[in-house]
């Protein structure tokens, strides 16, 4: 109930509920009398010349469950939420229980992880079993993003290459995965002119990777590239603390071209990676961690890692 927008809808659910019970008693009570509409109690009704329609009370085993039941619902009212924002006297909650669950799972896989803990990225690339928990790990956590083959596509990041937005070291990933990342680029088209202006600019951002480009349009927007050189470094090579994008290489994270440019100009963007550390354990971000890192960091031809 904490997301309604008026503390009204409380009281106005508690209302509803305590309403439905004492119509429940009423009719409980209203049921278990006996009232005569004739004289010779029956309802006066006739069918088929002497089919009479009585007006008994309900049975008595009917009645004890309708008791049951208002009694059941009252009990539990008491001990768990259901009176709008009223908690209960148990405190009990769905994300409590979910809490709860999850650490029961966590402290049942801990000792898997334990051998892991301990081992830097180097090992842990050369662990099979590592590697096969942190796929898994990757593929329920990060593929919905990132794709199951950790390749990503338009707006989401290749892991697999050597191209990184944050940086590419293991702790860098780890903190990546635990915190999350949040990288914003406010609309530049204020700041760099009109559309000749922006297109010019589009054509010089092309012309730092030696991309299909008008070398005459990219030298006359040159000049506005000091308003991107303060994040995307003054030759393009990106800056890692602030997550901005090497603009000097062939990996265009958010399409290619003279259009994806300017709409980049244009409108900005704002991409956000959610923090992990609710859903994952540190040790279990540790491995995941380095099943991330050994996929742009293969180990050396003629190596194969073999099992403990």
């Amino acid at each position: 109930m904490t997301d309604f927008f008026s503390s009204g809808w409380h009281w106005f659910i508690a209302g509803v509920t305590v309403l439905g019970l004492v119509f429940c008693i009423w009719l409980l009570l209203a049921s278990s009398k006996t009232t005569a509409m004739s004289d010779d109690g029956t309802t006066g009704h006739v069918w088929d010349e002497d089919l009479r329609e009585m007006n008994n009370p309900l049975p008595r085993w009917w009645l004890g469950l309708f008791v049951i039941t208002v009694l059941f619902a009252a009990v539990y009212l008491y001990l768990y939420p259901g009176l709008g924002g009223a908690q209960g006297s148990l405190k009990w909650s769905q994300e409590g229980q979910w809490h709860a669950e999850q650490q029961a799972a966590h402290a049942k896989v801990a000792p898997l992880y334990d051998r892991f803990t301990a081992m830097g990225p180097q090992e842990l690339a050369q662990q099979p079993e590592a590697l096969a928990i942190g796929q898994r790990l990757f593929i329920n956590n990060c593929a919905q993003c990132h794709g199951s083959d950790a390749k990503g596509s338009k707006g989401f990041p290749n892991l697999t290459d050597a191209d990184w937005l944050w940086g590419g070291e293991f702790d860098t990933i780890k903190q990546s995965i635990s915190q999350g990342r949040e990288g914003n680029m406010p609309p530049m088209g204020a700041a760099v002119g009109g559309s000749d202006e922006q297109r010019n600019l589009a054509h010089y951002v092309l012309s730092l990777s030696d991309s299909a480009h008008d070398s005459l349009k990219a030298q006359l927007g040159k000049p506005k590239f000091a308003s991107c050189a303060a994040c995307h470094g003054g030759k393009g090579e990106g800056n890692t603390a602030l997550g901005a994008p090497r603009l000097n290489d062939k990996i265009w994270l958010h399409g290619r071209g003279e259009a994806s440019i300017l709409a980049m100009i244009q409108n900005g963007k704002h991409n956000v990676m959610p923090a992990q550390d609710r859903l994952l354990t540190p040790e279990q971000i540790h491995v995941l961690a380095g099943y991330v890192w050994s996929l742009s960091n293969k180990p050396p031809a003629g190596r194969v890692a073999t099992a403990p």
